[in-house]
């Protein structure tokens, strides 16, 4: 029996489908078998969905170069969100864009 990261498929029925959850899984010669946990309590669902939120956000972003969606999803992310401003927010995320771009070459 491992903690595993897998893709949520009604593994934790509070969370959306699809995202990674953590969970019980029991592994043998036929694999990773994840195991269904059911309901989180609500306050651990709510934090949870918090983060699942900016990270959809940063995956779209990924996939489709929509540099708006990179801002979105990090003034999203609360401790960011908690010391600094929109401005602050989107000079940032340029400046960071600028720097990784070799990497990054979607948000061109």
């Amino acid at each position: 029996m491992i903690s595993g990261n897998v893709p949520n498929t009604g593994l934790i029925t509070n969370l959306p489908q699809g995202c990674c959850v953590e969970v019980p899984c029991l592994v043998d010669a036929n694999g990773i078998h994840p195991c269904y946990v059911g309901e989180l309590p609500p306050q651990l669902a709510a934090l949870n969905r918090t983060n699942i939120n900016v990270q959809e956000l940063a995956v779209k972003a990924a996939l489709s170069g929509d540099r708006d969606m990179v801002y979105y999803a990090v003034a999203l992310e609360p401790l960011t969100a908690a010391v600094c401003t929109l401005p602050q927010i989107k000079q940032m995320v340029d400046e960071l864009l600028e720097a990784e771009a070799q990497w990054l070459p979607q948000f061109a």
